[in-house]
């Protein structure tokens, strides 16, 4: 069992891909099981080691995500970190039961956003990461916890968000067992001064448990507060490939920060993440095949890097 701290080295930063989960939430036409393992194929001979795969939710509800234990099953023959989403008591049980390396569970950071994501309370949220972290330690494979506060930069229904008011979740979410813990700008609501402001308030408080910051790029903010977060002391970011994704209960949202841009935005600022940009155009192409009707966004895609040397 690996411990968290070789899973996110407080040294380096670490990129994880939530296409194939936040990237597949909204779109009208899926990828096939096969399409889907070759797009991880293709980003592992890329270097990207981290992905956020589905959800366990009932296949009635979101099918796209039928065939979470096969990548599941996929990323472990291949050596990769696994994470997926669950909502409920029962997502909980399923994930303990297969073999999924990290759990995500979502706490809202407005009661507005919790009920109509989740249909409870933000203390009840907080309760299911409580029961996922019991149940997580009963088990010999000792899968990580990972508690996601969305909305934490503001909400579309409730509108501004305390950052105390966060910073409270967040302590909650570690007292109530959580491994790792996240800050998402769910809508594009923010920008630099208050992802870093935050950011920078988080990681003290967090000590060592890992940070995640997710972002979405709806007012095209995206790479800017990612690097706002990285300068104030972020190891860990999501992106998705060609910039996928967004939420069902947001309105506003769009799609996450590009995968691609943020490994070029990382490597410009003196961090390695270990992932090849042009090896990523492979599975990228993956993607835009199976999905031929969804858009892909990202400057790296349209400009490619600069022909000199841009690696500092």
């Amino acid at each position: 069992m690996k411990r968290v701290a070789e899973i996110y080295p407080s040294d380096r930063v670490t990129l994880r891909e939530v296409g194939l989960r936040d990237g597949l939430q909204l779109v009208q036409d899926f990828p096939s099981t096969e399409a889907k393992i070759e797009w991880l194929r293709r980003e592992t001979e890329a270097g990207v080691r981290h992905f956020e795969l589905g959800s366990f939710l009932p296949v009635s509800r979101m099918p796209q995500f039928a065939d979470l234990g096969d990548l599941i099953e996929t990323t472990e023959r291949l050596g990769l970190h696994s994470a997926a989403l669950a909502l409920n008591e029962r997502g909980v049980e399923n994930a303990v039961a297969s073999v999924v390396a990290e759990i995500g569970c979502v706490v809202s950071a407005t009661e507005e956003h919790s009920q109509a994501n989740m249909r409870r309370s933000r203390a009840d949220a907080i309760a299911l990461v409580g029961r996922a972290a019991a149940l997580a330690k009963a088990t010999p494979r000792r899968p990580l916890v990972n508690a996601g506060l969305s909305m934490a930069f503001g909400c579309s229904i409730a509108g501004e968000v305390d950052p105390d008011e966060v910073l409270r979740l967040i302590d909650a979410c570690i007292e109530a067992g959580a491994d790792v813990v996240g800050v998402a700008d769910t809508v594009g609501f923010t920008g630099p001064k208050q992802v870093g402001g935050l950011t920078a308030r988080a990681t003290k408080l967090c000590g060592e448990t890992p940070l995640v910051v997710h972002l979405h790029d709806t007012r095209g903010m995206g790479v800017a507060n990612a690097a706002a977060a990285l300068d104030n002391g972020c190891r860990v970011l999501d992106g998705s490939l060609g910039g996928l994704g967004g939420c069902p209960f947001a309105p506003g949202a769009s799609g996450n920060v590009v995968y691609e841009d943020l490994v070029f935005l990382a490597e410009t600022m003196g961090f390695r993440t270990g992932v090849d940009l042009d090896a990523l155009k492979a599975a990228r192409a993956v993607a835009e095949g199976a999905m031929p009707g969804e858009s892909f966004h990202g400057a790296l895609a349209k400009a490619g890097p600069p022909l000199t040397e841009w690696r500092l």
